[in-house]
């Protein structure tokens, strides 16, 4: 019983200092494993936090006129909304989104294309592992939100799939 106690007492404070390392950094999970313990701490980042980190900044003298400009990019037109009306197929884990199986290679779906339930839609690198994304439906490719290489975090929406 004492030993479940010390075991408890070692995970908080393992906890804490996981916890207090995601809050120093740009990360988004950390997990440790020592033995038979595994922790994973996570956070979710929304899309709502950034414009309100931006907008707290100090900017400089020019930036005004960028500043405005920015919340006009933010997807609050409904008919933008609607446009991207469908399934998104999120990053399973935080990596590499690779479009093409390599350099050379044609990409492996572009919009338009319509796709089978588990047809590979593009690749996320991790650990020099590749993993290939697959449409979790039949559906047709609306639209491709990564770029070619760009690093994902869990949870980014990769693919927009239409019915």
């Amino acid at each position: 019983m004492a030993d479940d106690k010390k075991h408890a007492e070692i995970d908080a404070a393992l906890v804490r200092q996981l916890a207090e390392i995601l809050n120093e950094t740009d990360l988004t999970e950390v997990e440790v494993e020592r033995g038979e313990l595994r922790i994973r701490v996570a956070r979710e980042i929304t899309m709502h936090a950034a414009p309100v980190q931006y907008a707290a900044a100090p900017a400089p003298a020019a930036a005004p006129a960028a500043a405005a400009a920015a919340p006009v990019s933010m997807p609050s037109d409904p008919a933008t909304i609607v446009a991207r009306a469908g399934e998104e197929v999120k990053s399973p884990m935080v990596g590499t989104a690779y479009l093409q199986a390599s350099p050379e290679a044609p990409a492996f779906v572009q919009p338009g294309d319509k796709v089978k339930k588990g047809q590979t839609l593009l690749i996320v690198e991790a650990m020099k592992t590749m993993n290939p994304i697959q449409a979790p439906r039949d559906g047709v490719v609306a639209e491709i939100l990564v770029g070619d290489a760009q690093p994902v975090e869990f949870g980014e929406p990769l693919v927009l799939l239409e019915a």
